[in-house]
């Protein structure tokens, strides 16, 4: 008897802290994370390969043609997307897969055609206490304009309303009670029965 691996999906409004839970299970080793590809120029400090795939339009749609995806995206002009086959491997050797992705990308994976892949799938939604509290965690980080805090926070109240669209939701606190909260998702979704094959399987 063996486990078939989790594939743990993650959105969350930006500031609501589920960069900070990536970054943390990033670091075990019982979680593989799911690298995107994109068409974008990498920033400074993103290394290709461990931040993102980094590839040209035409790389990325032959990818596409070729039904390489598990989901992509055009956003504001450039092509993010999730490859397929490594998160299928994953799956299939018993390990457990972390893919970070917005609401819509999360809507595609849900919809997939593959029974392989919404059988293995277990989507949480990281939910801001209040959109003020959003606005004062945006705030804190320092890092935007006014401007785009408000877009940011335009953009988060729609994302909210996705929440019944998701398995499991948590109401974010402190990034220590995220934590626990979604290790007890973990712990609870790797002894469902279902997930458990035979030899005979």
């Amino acid at each position: 008897m063996k486990r078939l691996g989790i594939l743990f999906v993650i959105s969350a409004p930006s500031g609501a802290g589920k960069s900070t839970i990536c970054s943390s299970l990033r670091q075990t080793p019982d979680t593989a994370y799911s690298i995107s590809c994109t068409t974008r120029a990498p920033r400074a400090g993103e290394i290709d390969g461990e931040d993102y795939h980094f590839m040209d339009v035409a790389e990325f749609e032959r990818r596409v043609a070729a039904g390489e995806f598990l989901e992509y995206a055009s956003v504001h002009g450039r092509y993010y997307g999730t490859l397929r086959q490594p998160i299928v491997d994953f799956l299939r050797s018993g390990i457990d897969v972390l893919v970070d992705i917005d609401v819509q990308g999360a809507a595609n994976i849900r919809k997939c055609a593959d029974s392989f892949i919404t059988d293995s799938l277990a989507d949480i939604f990281i939910m801001p206490p209040s959109l003020d509290e959003l606005r004062h965690r945006l705030l804190k980080r320092g890092t935007e304009t006014e401007e785009q805090i408000e877009r940011r926070l335009s953009t988060a109240a729609a994302e909210m309303k996705c929440w019944r669209d998701y398995r499991y939701t948590i109401i974010s606190g402190s990034m220590e009670e995220d934590l626990l909260k979604f290790r007890a998702i973990t712990r609870a979704e790797r002894y469902l029965s279902r997930r458990i094959v035979t030899l005979e399987d």
